[in-house]
């Protein structure tokens, strides 16, 4: 992880630490978004069943999508530090 002291330090970077507990808010804010959907569209259905399916599949694929891009999202994030991490080596290992 990090210390506090990484807070005032500009030698490590901090982002790599914490991705991670921004993904799993991001999945589970995509899980009660969708199942607040599926809710709303079981309710729906008692009015028009066609629309509360097409609200149903709307919701859980919304969910589905919402965890596949916060997963992109922080892989983006770690691979642009990762290659820092990578042109940092390659700079130590000096001239050839």
């Amino acid at each position: 992880m990090f210390s506090f002291g990484d807070l005032f330090q500009w030698d490590r970077f901090i982002t790599p630490s914490i991705i991670k507990v921004f993904y799993w808010l991001a999945v589970g804010l995509s899980v009660l978004f969708g199942l607040s959907g599926l809710v709303s569209s079981i309710a729906l259905m008692a009015e028009s069943f066609f629309a509360g399916l097409v609200a149903m599949v709307g919701s859980l694929l919304g969910a589905f999508v919402g965890i596949i891009v916060a997963r992109i999202s922080a892989e983006f994030v770690l691979i642009v530090f990762r290659i820092n991490e990578h042109l940092g080596a390659i700079r130590n290992r000096g001239p050839m």
